[in-house]
């Protein structure tokens, strides 16, 4: 932390002489040239927000296409992951598919979204995951739909670290017949 602080202090000392010289050295038309720095400055935080938000703005969760014949397609997004909206106890949830996740894990604020009293809840249980070991509780939902397939009491944990996102693992999935993944898709059969 103190090397953020300290870092965030001479970035801020560098603006400030950058600043001071552009200023002085453009004292004539000092309106002018605030106007054009204050347009410089918004055009930059844009940026920062597009960047930083990219994640969230790229993703279409609603692009899953349910055939007649029991089969659902899921296209590859951008970034090479699977994405999918489904609804837990009635209410939409965006998930990333991951066939390596053993459960089907919902974060905290998910968790919450669907009706679960998380304060509520023993984490007992733990989970290894990329960011190392973090604790879960687990739990039964109600109701999974995903395209035109309804199941009841599916099981699940809620994540007690710190999640992007949910994600839709094997006791969901495994509940289809037959997964695939295409060059371009992942094809979920009943």
């Amino acid at each position: 932390m103190g090397d953020l602080v300290a870092s965030f202090g001479y970035l801020t000392l560098l603006l400030l002489a950058v600043g001071g010289w552009w200023v002085a050295s453009n004292r004539p038309s000092i309106g002018k040239t605030l106007q054009m720095a204050l347009v410089w400055g918004m055009i930059f935080m844009g940026g920062m927000a597009i960047y930083g938000l990219w994640n969230d703005i790229s993703h279409d969760y609603s692009t899953q296409i349910t055939r007649n014949d029991g089969e659902i397609s899921i296209p590859r997004a951008r970034d090479g992951h699977y994405y999918v909206k489904a609804k837990i106890n009635g209410v939409d949830i965006n998930f990333l598919v991951d066939t390596g996740a053993s459960d089907l894990v919902l974060t905290r604020e998910d968790a919450e979204k669907v009706g679960i009293k998380v304060e509520n809840l023993p984490f007992l249980g733990s989970a290894n995951t990329a960011n190392g070991t973090v604790p879960i509780a687990y739990t039964r939902l109600a109701e999974v739909r995903l395209g035109s397939y309804l199941d009841r009491a599916v099981s699940a944990s809620i994540n007690g670290g710190e999640m992007v996102k949910s994600l839709l693992g094997m006791s969901y999935l495994g509940l289809y017949d037959r997964i695939e993944i295409l060059s371009d898709r992942l094809v979920l059969y009943r």
